[in-house]
């Protein structure tokens, strides 16, 4: 492998019945950074079956170039069928770096590209730096559950791969002035998928995306029982937010993973993120920390989270939240009776 033939920075533009995950616009947005270090172009890879309309949306997100392969047995997410795809292409034009959203479907075909391209894949990054004297990726990510922050580099393979936790990055709105769609071919059979998609049957679990939420109202082990929860959901609806919880909660099974914030749950960034109960181990403050108000109220005065928040409530969560709950009720009131 000659590594200077390898030059670019792509990255894998995940859709679900023709709709773009957010997590991809958020990666070209820090690619579109990186790739300007570098001085080298950003490509978004875009897979399907009748999806080319998306790749004016990548475009106005900061790609230079689209590649779109389109191909009926395309259509439904396989893993043979996206990995012989994209490692064709990658083959055949070298890009340096590789990124892929850490989705579902990402977390699994990740691991497959890499391992058919024989290099080198860092899994849920939380950050990512580039050395532009040698074009290695530096991708950190969270290690021994969370204690550690590793930064994993690839020198000796190309094309360096790593997924991305979404919600970590922000999505940009830069469309380049050369921006380029190109339709490229695509060799597939059915001999090469080993697995059909007979039926997508979608769970019956009413899970609201905390990292799309404006207002959270976050629990830790400070709220004292799954039933305790039940007051941070009334503040969180008189807000128009959602319950989230620190991964003390989750363990306590207070409340579901999906709604954990930190680094071994989700990245958040809400207008508001009011935290109760929580005492602000950094791996919590790691996935809130970029939220515009932080609000905390705990007991103790000198937890960490009172050194981060924008403003710190000393006292019983049991005895707070209701006072709020029914100060804001109040307010509410007052504001019906003078629309009326």
């Amino acid at each position: 492998m000659n590594i200077a033939d390898y030059k670019g920075v792509w990255v894998f533009a995940e859709q679900r019945n023709g709709e773009l995950q957010k997590v991809s616009l958020e990666i070209l947005g820090e690619g579109r950074r990186l790739a300007d270090e570098l001085g080298v172009n950003l490509t978004a890879v875009l897979l399907g079956n009748n999806v080319s309309a998306l790749a004016d949306i990548l475009g106005e997100h900061g790609a230079d170039e689209v590649l779109v392969a389109e191909h009926e047995l395309l259509e439904k997410y396989t893993t043979d069928g996206y990995t012989k795809v994209i490692c064709e292409l990658a083959n055949e034009r070298k890009p340096g770096i590789l990124f892929i959203g850490a989705t579902f479907i990402g977390r699994d075909l990740g691991p497959r590209v890499a391992a058919r391209l024989s290099t080198g894949l860092t899994a849920d990054c939380t950050s990512l730096a580039v050395d532009v004297t040698n074009g290695d990726l530096l991708a950190t990510r969270p290690a021994f559950g969370g204690n550690l922050m590793a930064t994993i580099a690839c020198p000796d393979h190309r094309p360096q791969m790593a997924t991305v936790r979404p919600g970590v990055f922000s999505k940009v709105n830069e469309k380049r002035e050369n921006f380029n769609i190109e339709n490229v071919s695509v060799s597939l059979e059915l001999t090469d998928i080993r697995t059909t998609v007979l039926e997508v049957v979608k769970a019956n679990k009413d899970i609201v995306d905390i990292g799309e939420a404006k207002v959270i109202v976050a629990g830790g082990r400070g709220v004292g029982s799954k039933e305790n929860f039940a007051l941070l959901q009334q503040l969180a609806d008189i807000l128009g937010g959602v319950v989230g919880a620190s991964r003390g909660a989750v363990d306590k099974g207070w409340i579901e993973r999906d709604y954990q914030v930190g680094q071994t749950g989700k990245t958040v960034r809400p207008t508001i993120y009011i935290a109760c109960g929580i005492s602000g181990a950094i791996q919590h403050v790691a996935g809130m920390q970029e939220s515009d108000v932080i609000i905390a109220i705990n007991k103790d005065e000198t937890a960490p989270i009172m050194k981060v928040a924008d403003y710190a409530i000393v006292g019983d969560i049991n005895k707070v939240l209701p006072e709020m709950i029914n100060k804001l009720n109040a307010m509410n009131e007052a504001a019906v009776e003078v629309l009326v």
